[in-house]
């Protein structure tokens, strides 16, 4: 059952349409990922639904009810931002205690569900700790019981985990979703990373220049990409030409009205004169579990990841025949033009 949705939700700012026309579905305890690059709509779409930006045209409908243009105290959604906005003079369990008391909760119950709350997040040792006394993950984990404890029908991360140094961010993507899981809770976040979307939502939705492209799970997303532009910016691929055989399968060429994606890790790398297509090494970079190669060929140069399996890897100029299986490789809408 649809729990919350947009329908044609559009955003303009005199010409210019920042979001155009878009729809979404989210059903009751989904997480769903709006993903893209920067100036896409993601967050202003986000804004919308929080009504921090007024709605030029459509309507957002909330377990029924419609909440357009509602005020954004009224909708009582939970919303993280980016920069977290603790309030730096209270204390962790004030923080978090902050919405109940404009809410005139009694004090016994806000007590009670303030410790639920920070119990939920792993800050019970921390809760009369002040910001500046906490990590960067600790922040975020208080900003994130402080939107929990209100219990909201919906919880919207604004790219809550961009102030986060690399290691942090992959260990609080999951310590959302385990939250998220524990407590139920229909999420919607705004991200840039497509591993964080592909690793922890049941849905992604890419957005690219105002629209949505593709709302997808995130194992479908990846390997069945609709356009050049998602295949690029969701992972690694390589765009090649191609043709549909009598067989009716699809085939790389050389030149075909056909525009194809086949991720890196798909290809094989096997002796030269072996494969179906052959090449030089031109440059290698080590990711640490894995090898990345660029390969020039007859076809220009093709992108392969090898696993690391520890031993020596290929040196630059080693000649090499790459393989790979036809069932990978993917039509994508040539229509649609990269950003």
């Amino acid at each position: 059952m649809t729990f919350l949705l947009i329908d044609k939700l559009c955003k303009r700012y005199g010409a210019m349409e920042a979001v155009a026309s878009s729809s979404l579905a989210i059903e009751k305890g989904e997480f769903v990922s709006l993903l893209g690059p920067s100036g896409c709509g993601k967050t202003t779409t986000l804004q919308m639904i929080a009504g921090f930006i007024e709605v030029t045209s459509g309507t957002i409908v909330l377990d029924g009810r419609d909440i357009t243009h509602a005020k954004p105290a009224s909708r009582g959604l939970g919303v993280v931002f980016q920069s977290y906005a603790l309030f730096p003079h209270m204390s962790v369990r004030d923080n978090v205690a902050f919405g109940l008391q404009m809410r005139k909760v009694p004090r016994a119950e806000i007590g009670q569900r303030v410790d639920r709350a920070l119990a939920l997040v792993r800050l019970t040792p921390h809760a009369e700790r002040y910001p500046r006394e906490l990590s960067g993950g600790q922040r975020q984990r208080v900003a994130l019981a402080r939107a929990l404890v209100i219990e909201p029908p919906v919880l919207l991360l604004d790219e809550p985990l961009s102030n986060l140094d690399a290691h942090l961010r992959e260990e609080m993507q999951f310590e959302i979703r385990r939250i998220q899981h524990e407590v139920g809770i229909t999420t919607l976040m705004v991200t840039h990373d497509q591993a964080e979307a592909l690793s922890i939502s049941d849905r992604v939705v890419v957005m690219q220049a105002g629209r949505i492209t593709q709302v997808d799970d995130p194992y479908r997303l990846y390997e069945h990409p609709r356009t050049p532009f998602i295949s690029d910016f969701v992972g690694k691929a390589n765009r090649l030409h191609g043709i549909r055989a009598a067989d009716g399968s699809v085939q790389v060429a050389a030149e075909g009205p056909l525009t194809l994606s086949l991720r890196p890790e798909k290809i094989t790398l096997v002796a030269a004169g072996s494969g179906r297509l052959q090449g030089t090494v031109n440059c290698r970079y080590f990711l640490g579990s894995q090898w990345l190669y660029r390969i020039d060929t007859a076809l220009g140069e093709v992108a392969v990841v090898r696993a690391n399996d520890g031993s020596a890897p290929l040196p630059e100029g080693h000649a090499v025949s790459l393989d790979w299986d036809d069932a990978l490789l993917r039509v994508l809408d040539a229509s649609e033009v990269a950003a």
